[in-house]
């Protein structure tokens, strides 16, 4: 926590949004593979400092079904946001998320950042973030099916509602990149990797002027 009250005094004194680096939203529904695609991307640039795959924290606890998350319990997740250990933090399916405030340092050092987040928060990270690219990872109504099924965390209601909420959800603004994920892994993988070089090349050029 007093690392997080660090970098917000350290802020402070700038202007939001914060520059020079960029943020990358990775989102889309359930079932479309973010984490697949951003698992991809993790690998493919190991030796990569100028990258940093933010580890988010979430109020469910973390398995091998899942992403490699921090955990805390609600009450200290409310705890946690009250004194500033978040960028940002939203609430989807009964659960809170929270981005470590940490980030904003990141990108406001040149990095570039990326994380999964919810599509409901992108006009907050607008305003946070003057370079913002968004990354929207889909797949068919077919394969986003199967795989929510495959996960067996969810009823089949569950999951057509899912599906329903996500045939709804449409985004606008500008940096929206849109990655069809029903085939191999490999293809979304390396769009989302020229994705992250230009963000990279876009962040080296943002240090020099």
């Amino acid at each position: 926590m007093m690392v997080s009250a660090l970098i917000e005094r350290e802020l402070s004194a700038e202007t939001f949004p914060i520059r020079d680096g960029v943020f990358v939203a990775v989102v889309g529904p359930s079932g479309a593979g973010k984490d697949t695609v951003i698992g991809y991307a993790r690998n493919h640039f190991a030796d990569e400092t100028r990258l940093e795959f933010v580890r988010r924290v979430i109020t469910r606890p973390s398995d091998a079904a899942s992403e490699d998350h921090d955990t805390l319990a609600d009450a200290a997740f409310a705890e946690a946001e009250a004194d500033g250990a978040f960028a940002i933090s939203w609430e989807a399916h009964g659960l809170r998320y929270g981005i470590p405030a940490d980030v904003d340092w990141s990108v406001a050092n040149g990095r570039v950042a990326v994380a999964n987040v919810s599509r409901a928060i992108i006009p907050s990270l607008r305003e946070r973030y003057a370079n913002l690219a968004v990354v929207e990872i889909t797949a068919s109504p077919e394969v986003l099916a199967e795989r929510l099924a495959m996960r067996g965390r969810e009823s089949r209601g569950e999951v057509l509602a899912r599906l329903a909420r996500s045939a709804n959800v449409t985004l606008s603004g500008p940096g929206v990149t849109s990655i069809d994920n029903s085939g191999p892994r490999e293809a979304a993988g390396e769009r989302f990797a020229e994705v992250l070089r230009k963000a990279m090349a876009f962040s080296d050029m943002s240090g020099l002027i």
